[in-house]
């Protein structure tokens, strides 16, 4: 097949499909795209798939195509400070620039289709100066999700931009913000939370129900005041690890970017942040690992029970988070087929981890030490 047919080809499907979902008659099978990792008609999440690959499969541009690129359309922007990386489902492309401004486009011509302003810059207050705008959007049957500065949650119809839902993931006057892209998965929607650089913030992670917006768990990833009594198992042990008033200082372990979830075995995974405030000293009177910060925990998707956890650096003091992304793959490692997860956090180690258990398989420095 020739490049022009190939192009004619594809620019007859994309406004089949965008007619398609336009009308209202048709909404994709969410789960399975992000299932499929082979096929590269739709980049329906933050890293495209649940495996967070951020990789296509498409062949048609390559070393031997690329000179035939050129501009097809384009759309000028506010200025300001961020633009997300776009989504694209049924041709449908889309996107967030500033503090939460939600944008749809038609992938072949470039028409805007709607603008959705959440208005996150007039709610955000003093909370603008701790963040960069938004890095990115999810997308489950039929709405497209973005948090906000401000600390909202807001869930939109992909057809026209609208509202459906918005909830209040921090608390009154806390300094608790998003900036991540949310992760969207089983019909659930996943936030975190960031501010540790900057108060006393307790980190945790909020699940809605995708349609409604209705809180569903809630796991927070540091122990709280002893005297409150702990939310599970998890809180109790974590709190062994920790020593002097740590939770008037908060102890942070945000998860302001990193998640990740397996359909395989149903499970999400969280990559934590920083203490609150950063010297291991005043934070933990110098004392013990402060479970789970700068860990990657593992949750039970539908409850969020935990599985286990690795952590990355033990008694963090130097803002070595482990918040940066997680790739999940299958890897043959002496002869054998293994189930990974992979990251390179802050500290500049690359680690693998199977992912069923939590154990390390390798941890290589990636930077000089």
């Amino acid at each position: 097949m020739s490049p022009s047919s190939a192009c004619s080809q594809l620019h007859s499907w994309m406004r089949n499909e965008i007619a398609t979902c336009s009308s209202g008659n048709r909404t994709p099978d969410t789960g399975k795209i992000l299932s499929d990792t082979a096929d590269g008609t739709n980049w329906a999440a933050y890293g495209r798939t649940y495996n967070e690959n951020h990789y296509s499969p498409l062949t048609e541009i390559s070393d031997k195509t690329i000179g035939r690129l050129k501009l097809a359309w384009y759309h000028d922007l506010p200025m300001g400070n961020s633009v997300s990386g776009p989504l694209a489902v049924n041709g449908v492309l889309y996107t967030a620039t500033g503090y939460s401004v939600v944008r749809a486009f038609e992938a072949d011509t470039g028409k805007l289709l709607w603008e959705h302003d959440t208005h996150a810059a007039e709610a955000a207050g003093s909370k603008l100066r701790q963040g960069w705008g938004i890095r990115g959007l999810a997308y489950w049957d039929g709405m497209v999700f973005v948090g906000t500065q401000d600390g909202r949650l807001v869930g939109l119809d992909a057809r026209t931009g609208k509202e459906i839902w918005s909830r209040m993931t921090v608390g009154k006057d806390d300094v608790r913000f998003i900036s991540g892209p949310p992760r969207a998965f089983a019909g659930m929607v996943l936030i975190g939370n960031g501010g540790a650089d900057v108060g006393p913030i307790r980190g945790y992670v909020t699940t809605f129900d995708a349609k409604t917006g209705k809180q569903l768990w809630r796991f927070w990833t540091v122990p709280g005041n002893p005297a409150d009594g702990f939310e599970n198992d998890a809180m109790r042990m974590a709190a062994k690890t920790w020593s002097g008033e740590w939770w008037k200082y908060g102890g942070g372990g945000t998860v302001w970017n990193a998640m990740t979830y397996d359909p395989e075995t149903d499970t999400v995974f969280l990559g934590t942040g920083n203490g609150a405030p950063w010297n291991h000293r005043i934070r933990s009177a110098g004392k013990g690992d402060n479970l789970f910060l700068c860990s990657i925990i593992a949750l039970d998707a539908r409850t969020g029970k935990y599985k286990w956890h690795y952590q990355t650096n033990p008694g963090e003091t130097w803002d070595y988070n482990s918040a940066m992304d997680m790739e999940l793959a299958e890897l043959t490692i002496d002869g054998k087929p293994r189930k990974v997860l992979m990251t390179a956090p802050k500290n500049g180690f690359y680690y693998v981890l199977d992912r069923l258990t939590g154990k390390v398989i390798s941890a290589e420095p990636i930077a000089r030490v």
